[in-house]
């Protein structure tokens, strides 16, 4: 045999031995390094950049559902957004993050969010937002806001009859969005009716693509947001600056003026806490509390007047409890707060469940695991109001507005609105649905297809 090739062919078995120890030497350090490391919760990330998000956004529920069954009931790691993020389910969960804020956990929004509204990066939880976000908690607190009662009222009733009253047939979806945002401009900006008009269909452009997937691209839904956002800024701007030159032109003492809204209040306020916010920061605080409000309020009116339709015996009682309320009032005398009484980011490395969750990972709180969970709710998906009577849910299993210091600033003022709304609907109007079959998509919130259509008869 060739001298030659009996060289090369011990230098290539050297060679691929050498390659072989090396790859083997490797691979036990690495499973030696990654022993020693925390263990992470069980999930995947899906695609580069978009992650799990569109599987997400179309179906919320089904997302968590099937991930909690394939890989713990409790939490699990994804991608959403472009941000690795931490899904936590279930009431153990709540109670473990409403008891943390602040400590091993921070409000955060999605880089997605933050730029089609123009958002600045800085939170509350910054020395420069705090006093602006007492200014607004101040303002949106049961004290405060149960004055509005019977301009919510007065609002409602005037949107009754001009855009219910006159049709037999109405899509109560987009109705009940139409409404929310118009009682949203008056109440946090005193908006006038022009002014109302520039800023809806920009909003709603914004609102529409703001959790689309994040491709700024002419033409696609997150760059139509991204615009909206901007025109609704701009639109902002100007209507408080127009704002600042009327209060500076009066002497009145605002501080005991529950008719002023929150924009007056901010630009009243702001000299004395925030040494003078500018325009573009109190835009910002508004343009939140619009986002925030928004869908929660026209979505809870919408699916509540939808079931209703569904379940005659329900409307029966809740008009009965209704009437008795309306026929205690003078004529044309308004709805006061004492008549809806009668109405039934990870900060730091911490453990939960056994898993290791590191910081800088985002935190998303789920309330259907816990809300549609039948060891809490028997039959979760029946619309049975009797389930909240007597002691009522269990801690931590019924969380529509959270807990603790993150519980949701515009809560008393979102049950006024729905509440008001109710009261006129039911009071005025029996209803059924077009179709009872109407499909439900998901973007990420529910949407009826055909805008929740129901035909009207009036009660009297």
């Amino acid at each position: 045999m060739d001298p030659m090739f009996i060289f090369t062919l011990g230098i290539t078995n050297l060679i691929a031995f050498l390659l072989l120890t090396l790859i083997i030497l490797h691979q036990r350090s690495k499973t030696t390094k990654s022993s020693q490391l925390p263990k992470l919760p069980p999930g995947k990330f899906g695609w580069p950049i978009i992650g799990e998000t569109l599987s997400y956004v179309t179906s919320p529920a089904k997302f968590i559902r099937d991930r909690m069954v394939t890989y713990s009931p409790e939490v699990f790691k994804t991608s959403l957004a472009g941000e690795k993020t931490i899904v936590f389910c279930g009431p153990k969960a709540n109670k473990f993050l409403f008891s943390n804020e602040g400590k091993l956990v921070n409000y955060w929004l999605p880089k997605s969010v933050t730029h089609a509204l123009s958002y600045p990066t800085a939170n509350a939880d910054s020395p420069s937002g705090k006093p602006s976000h007492e200014i607004s908690y101040m303002f949106l607190r049961q004290d405060t806001i149960k004055h509005y009662v019977p301009m919510v009222h007065s609002m409602v009733q005037q949107h009754l009859s001009t855009c219910w009253s006159p049709n037999l047939e109405v899509k109560v979806f987009n109705l009940a969005k139409k409404f929310a945002f118009e009682l949203s401009c008056r109440v946090f900006l005193n908006a006038t009716l022009e002014q109302v008009r520039d800023i809806a269909k920009p909003f709603s452009l914004m609102l529409e693509g703001i959790l689309s997937v994040p491709i700024n691209f002419p033409g696609t839904p997150y760059y139509k947001a991204i615009n909206g956002g901007k025109l609704v800024r701009e639109k902002l701007v100007e209507i408080i600056k127009e704002r600042r030159k009327e209060m500076c032109n009066k002497a009145d003492n605002y501080d005991d003026d529950y008719e002023l809204d929150l924009l007056s209040r901010l630009i009243n306020d702001s000299n004395k806490f925030d040494k003078g916010l500018s325009e573009e920061e109190i835009a910002s605080k508004i343009i939140g509390l619009m986002f925030a409000g928004f869908y929660p309020s026209s979505t809870t009116i919408a699916f509540l007047i939808g079931n209703l339709a569904d379940h005659p015996q329900v409307y029966e009682k809740v008009y009965q409890e209704q009437i008795k309320i309306a026929e205690s009032k003078a004529a044309g005398e308004a709805l006061t707060w004492v008549d809806l009484q009668k109405m039934k980011e990870a900060k730091t490395d911490f453990t939960f469940a056994g898993f290791h969750i590191p910081k800088g990972w985002k935190v998303h709180w789920t309330l259907h695991t816990t809300h549609t969970d039948p060891t809490y709710f028997p039959d979760p998906e029946k619309f049975d109001p009797s389930r909240f009577e007597g002691n009522g849910p269990a801690p931590y299993t019924y969380v529509p507005f959270g807990m603790g210091p993150r519980m949701c600033a515009g809560k008393e003022f979102a049950k006024i609105e729905v509440l008001v709304f109710l009261h006129n609907v039911v009071t005025r109007f029996k209803f059924k649905k077009v179709n009872p079959n109407e499909k439900i998509i998901y973007n990420p919130d529910p949407i009826p297809t055909q805008g929740m259509r129901i035909f009207l008869t009036s009660v009297n």
